[in-house]
This record gives structure tokens, sequence and C-alpha cells, in this order.
């Protein structure tokens, strides 16, 4: 069976160089670079998604109403406001590979998004370099633009030895044409110590197509340090795709409690995925990232 979001980044990473800055955190600088089976597409521009109260979509009641429905049964995302604050992790530009998924998280800084580890460094090899974010990114349109990673903050244990009970990354993206990423796209709250059994629906980009899927599940517990969901056709791409749960279609927010990755990078089929579980070591990296 093909492995769908362990990450086959080598073959061209080898390559790659090693150069973004690190944040002004405690631990040795951390940054970008990549993984997954890559996917030439051309970057143009258009115009915004929808901001009009029908496009906002998924509230509570709306998402449980899904899972009741069509649980675990992917299908092709709406251009949304929220949808708007995960995109594809390109190599160079939004005409390079696009491997990963991340979204947008809040912050102080205004600045973050968050992703899986495997994404962006490698225990072996290092910090993956030259990598930007495409939010809300769709058959080779950037319709909210193109943001570089210019910081990355992962656990020493995954440095380390790659201890998927921390496959979590954050990275700081550079502010375009004087503002941040979430004055732009707003944000999703980081959720900690939320449970194991909760409803979210995730959103990310397989590398095989050039447009997001959505999927609506109950979690459940791997682990103690794990959360697993069931949800179809989430392969190579995938990874770092958030797990979101009380969603709120007015202040287009949600709360972000895991992203694809942890477990078998994440899982090796299409329809089972895995997430480090958000609790205290992954606020004590997210108070690294901001601080």
């Amino acid at each position: 069976m093909a492995v769908r979001r362990r990450s086959r980044w080598r073959v061209w990473a080898a390559a790659a160089a090693l150069g973004l800055a690190a944040t002004g955190c405690a631990a040795p600088s951390d940054t970008a670079g990549s993984a997954g089976t890559p996917n030439n597409s051309a970057g143009r521009t258009s115009a915004r998604p929808s901001t009009s109260a029908g496009a906002h979509g998924w509230s509570r009641d709306r998402l449980r109403a899904a899972i009741a429905k069509h649980a675990g049964t992917a299908h092709t995302a709406k251009a949304t406001p929220l949808n708007a604050q995960v995109g594809a992790v390109f190599t160079h530009n939004a005409e390079g590979d696009h491997f990963c998924t991340a979204s947008v998280v809040d912050s102080a800084g205004q600045n973050l998004i968050v992703t899986a580890a495997h994404c962006v460094y490698d225990p072996t090899t290092g910090q993956r370099s030259d990598l930007v974010f495409v939010p809300g990114y769709r058959t080779g349109e950037s319709p909210n633009g193109v943001w570089p990673l210019v910081s990355i903050t992962v656990d020493q244990s995954w440095k380390d030895d790659g201890n998927e009970d921390m496959d979590v990354a954050f990275a700081i993206v550079q502010p375009q044409n004087g503002r941040q990423i979430q004055q732009v796209l707003g944000a999703s709250r980081l959720g900690i110590n939320k449970g194991y059994q909760l409803p979210v629906r995730i959103t990310g980009y397989p590398s095989s197509v050039d447009a997001p899927i959505t999927c609506a599940n109950n979690t459940t517990e791997q682990s103690t340090t794990q959360l697993r969901i069931d949800c179809s056709d989430y392969t190579g791409g995938t990874s770092g795709s958030p797990w979101v749960t009380d969603l709120d279609p007015k202040t287009r927010t949600g709360t972000v409690v895991g992203v694809i990755g942890g477990y078998q990078q994440g899982g090796d089929t299409p329809d089972i995925s895995y997430s480090s579980y958000f609790g205290d070591q992954v606020q004590a990296l997210y108070d690294r990232a901001t601080g």
C-alpha cells in the first residue's frame, strides 16, 4: 500500500539551501522546507473569496449535521472566508511543488501558521528552506497572496529523533503590503487539552489536485498522545491540515485541535488520519513561537 502523507521530499531536499531566519525563541534556530508528492501549477491572482453571510458556511450545528449525514466523506471545499485561512505549502512560489497544508492560527503578532513538523523539519537533514504559504489556493490561482515562511519552531524532541507525539510546527510568515496575514484573513484559535472525542472539520490540499478537500467527523483516541479520525481521500499533501472544532461563521473562526501528522506521519492509508494530541507541550511550543 502506498504511503500517502509520509514525507517524500528527500529527492529534492538535498539540493535545497537551508537558510530561513530563526524565531526569537530559546531553542536553536528552526526553519522551513518540505515533503510530499510534487504537483506543478501556475500561480495566478484572482478575486478574493466571497464574504457574504451565506459563504461563511460551517456553524457548529451544521458541522454536527454533516457528521450525522456524511461522516468521513470528503468533498471539494468551497471558497469561504474560513477555508481561506487554510492553504497549500509550496517550494519557492505558487508555481513550485505543493506538498503540505497549513492554516492561520491566532497570535499576538498576527503572523502565525500551524502545520506538521515533518513538513518543515527533517530530523536527519535539518530544516527546510524556501517555502511559501498560499492560503485559499485553487486551480492555479492565489486569491489571498503568497506568504513566504521566514521562521519555524519545532520541538527539540522532534529535531532529535522525530518524536511522533510532537509532529507539530508553527511558522511565522512575512507581511505583505504592510499587513500581517491574520489582519487579512483572520485566524482560528489554538485548542489545548480539549479532549479526544470532538466534532471536527478537516480541510487540506492533496498534492495530486489543485483544490482543497474537506471532511467532517468525530475524533477518537488513538492513544493518550494521538488523535484519530476516519475521513476519505486524504492522500499525500494533506499533512498539516487543521482539525477545526467550535466553528463560528459570524466571527469566521474555529479552534484548531490537531493537524494531520503524528502516528505514521499522519497515516499510511487515505481514509484514516492521525494527529499529535494538542496538550501542554504544544502550548509550550506555541509560547516559544510567539515569545
